[in-house]
């Protein structure tokens, strides 16, 4: 299995956006993330240390503005915690390894897939095409994607 961590290298490399939200714990503004629109098949990788996160037949538009999923691809590479900030108290969504914020996590998802909503930032995602996935190390998740 690879090993992922928090790469201080690839850190170094992130733009703005991508450090203010993975690092700062921000959040991109609605519906202006490069993800939200995106309807190709592939898989969703934490941009810092590249861990597994969400494939494309998870995800969803649930108009929320941000790339909407109804679970992760392997729940060891997520942490859910809670999170009290901004007067409200809600499930903030981390990279295991990477420890980049990636977003929250809510109970108004689809319910015929769970009810989950993990709304989470463009920004702190890499998007891998499906017929790259190999090449790059994610071949055992090719078989969680289907084709739509």
């Amino acid at each position: 299995m690879t090993e992922y961590t928090k790469d201080q290298e690839r850190i170094a490399t992130l733009n703005s956006e991508q450090f203010r939200v993975t690092q700062e714990n921000g959040t991109e503004r609605p519906g202006t993330g490069e993800y939200l629109d995106n309807k190709e098949a592939g898989i969703y990788v934490d941009i810092v240390s590249g861990e597994p996160l969400f494939v494309s037949s998870d995800k969803f538009d649930s108009g929320c503005g941000w790339p909407s999923f109804t679970k992760p691809v392997d729940h060891s590479f997520v942490d859910e915690l809670e999170d009290m900030t901004h007067g409200m108290k809600r499930v903030e969504v981390r990279s295991k390894f990477g420890d980049s914020h990636l977003g929250h996590v809510f109970t108004d998802g689809p319910k015929e897939s769970g009810g989950l909503r993990y709304c989470i930032n463009s920004a702190a995602l890499r998007f891998v095409r499906k017929d790259h996935m190999e090449a790059q190390g994610y071949g055992a998740y090719i078989d969680q994607i289907d084709i739509k």
